[in-house]
């Protein structure tokens, strides 16, 4: 029997003993499975491709500079295909007009002065390694055909060596690591190939011209369109570490005395923000290396000491281990009592806000690059309240817990009958409590000291690169004050 059920068509056999009938379903073909398995293959496909766009997306919006870069990475290798694609162009480089096109692509970076690094080191290691190159095959050649291999072998193999020893010292490898390569390939390629070309000069003359076209194309199209500086980013970098240092000293010491209140999701993001402080070095070395080439811009001048960030970095770093550890404390399974907690709340909350205070007015003297006329103030005062700090430390002794429950002292009455008698004593102060409390106000006071090193750095800084000495309203005589001491030195 065939019944009709959303268009198809279902077939069912009715049994005579009375069972209800079977459905019969037709079986699947394997083009079915095959085109079913590849409409999901296909499916996944786009889904895939569809979150890598929205990644892509979500990137180019957090940041755009990003997509700036890759236009003007674009840009800069159209400028110089014109060398290939225009006669007058072309001829007057030669075939060489490939290597400007591969100088761009490979010294093209994000910020100028990791352009001006690599385009500088280009164009002296592509110089001083041609230059010896002519020279050794001078020299090869005016000493006969006999000794030619000889010598060309020999200075490849001593200059070779020599110069990837130097990528190994660590001053070269900071700064002229792509230079020594740059240095190591054309030596290599001129020598070799000057041993079969005759026009060996006509040769290097073109090669090195396409790659000062191709490096100076780079260094214009990076320092005049939308620019970026590696300066400037060392120096927003080192603006938000202090911050996310201020921050996560702040509530490390708030959650740490209100350990059973629950934490937001940005409190959480600030308590974590001293992780990217301890992350940051490899960055800011790369950035302070890049600024050195760059030439002045903004507010910073050609000789700024850029040197000194890294060692503002690395007291800050030194911070945040402190604050590191700070977050064990608050972990520990072993967690001291209230009545202890208690005693030394108020005293570790005002170190802990002094502290945080003096590294956010570091941040306001390097963010306005202004010496700051209260930083003295505020390092007085934080370390007043670690002097509180010792000194309740010292009082830890003589705690008593009053919760504690009167026990009962036994005592012998003249008939010699044992009578019960209560008596409130002084509770014994949990060792594993007293540790716990004990720990995480020592790694305050030493997070105060390692704080001081980070104002030295500081000073330091501004002292190296002339800030502006602020000068506050509260500082300027006022006018009717100088009257009037006028007027009494006259009296």
């Amino acid at each position: 029997m065939a019944n009709q059920k959303g268009g198809e068509v279902e077939w069912s056999i009715r049994v005579g003993d009375g069972s209800p009938p079977e459905i019969l379903v037709p079986q699947e073909t394997l083009a079915s499975r095959v085109w079913f398995g590849l409409k999901d293959k296909i499916a996944r496909l786009i889904s895939r491709v569809w979150r890598f766009l929205e990644k892509a997306w979500n990137l180019a919006v957090d940041d755009p500079r990003k997509v700036i870069h890759c236009l003007k990475v674009g840009i800069a290798l159209t400028v110089v295909s014109l060398f290939y694609y225009m006669r007058p162009l072309y001829e007057g480089v030669g075939g060489n007009a490939m290597w400007a096109v591969m100088t761009v692509v490979v010294v093209f970076e994000n910020t100028v002065g990791a352009t001006l690094c690599k385009c500088l080191n280009r164009i002296v290691g592509t110089s001083l390694a041609g230059l010896l190159a002519i020279g050794v095959h001078w020299v090869a050649r005016q000493s006969g055909e006999n000794l030619e291999p000889l010598i060309v072998g020999a200075s490849v193999f001593i200059l070779a060596s020599a110069a990837t020893f130097s990528r190994f010292i660590p001053t070269i490898k900071a700064r002229f690591d792509y230079g020594a390569m740059i240095f190591i390939l054309t030596f290599s390629l001129v020598t070799v190939s000057g041993y079969r070309i005759d026009k060996l000069f006509d040769m290097a003359h073109q090669r090195l011209s396409t790659i000062i076209i191709g490096t100076s194309l780079c260094i214009l199209v990076t320092t005049l369109i939308c620019p970026i500086w590696a300066g400037k980013e060392l120096y927003v970098l080192i603006n938000k570490n202090m911050d996310k240092l201020a921050n996560s000293l702040d509530g490390c010491v708030s959650q740490y005395f209100n350990h059973g209140d629950e934490q937001t999701e940005k409190e959480d993001k600030a308590l974590l923000g001293y992780k990217c402080v301890l992350n940051s070095k490899g960055t800011e070395d790369i950035m302070a290396n890049f600024a050195r080439w760059e030439p002045a811009h903004g507010r910073f001048n050609f000789r700024h000491p850029w040197k000194q960030y890294l060692k503002i970095g690395a007291s800050m770093r030194s911070c945040a281990y402190c604050i590191e550890a700070l977050i064990g404390c608050i972990k520990s399974e072993n967690q001291a009592p209230e009545f202890i907690k208690k005693h030394l709340r108020n005293t570790c909350l005002i170190v802990g806000s002094n502290s945080s205070g003096v590294i956010r007015e570091l941040a306001k003297t390097i963010k306005t690059m202004k010496k700051s006329n209260t930083i003295d103030l505020l390092v007085g005062e934080m370390n007043s309240a670690v002097q509180e700090l010792q000194n309740d430390l010292k009082s830890l002794s003589c705690l008593s817990n009053s919760d504690s429950p009167p026990f009962q002292e036994e005592s012998e009455n003249p008939e010699n009958k044992k009578t019960e008698k209560p008596q409130k004593a002084i509770a014994t102060i949990p060792l594993m409590g007293v540790i716990s409390v004990v720990t995480f106000a020592s790694l305050l006071i030493e997070i105060v000291s390692r704080t001081e090193a980070i104002v030295k750095a500081v000073e330091e800084l501004t002292n190296l690169a002339e800030f502006e000495i602020t000068v506050s309203k509260q500082n300027q005589p006022n006018q009717k004050d100088e009257n009037a001491m006028k007027t009494s030195q006259m009296v």
